[in-house]
């Protein structure tokens, strides 16, 4: 029986840890749905643009 107390202790502390780490950006209100869900970061606009990776290995098999 006093595992099962030092356990919940030891759990507790650690949440409680984290959640003093985390601050003001930990979001505890749930599952969202809607416009609340919208994860996405803005794209930057100083990104190469990726080249297509079928280019090169068309190139390399047409000079067999």
């Amino acid at each position: 029986m006093w595992k099962i107390v030092v356990g919940f202790v030891i759990f507790a502390g650690l949440a409680l840890y984290v959640i003093g780490k985390g601050g003001d950006s930990l979001d505890m209100s749930g599952e969202k749905h809607g416009a609340d869900a919208v994860h996405v970061e803005p794209a930057k606009a100083d990104a190469p643009a990726a080249a297509p990776a079928a280019a090169p290995a068309a190139d390399a098999s047409a000079a067999k």
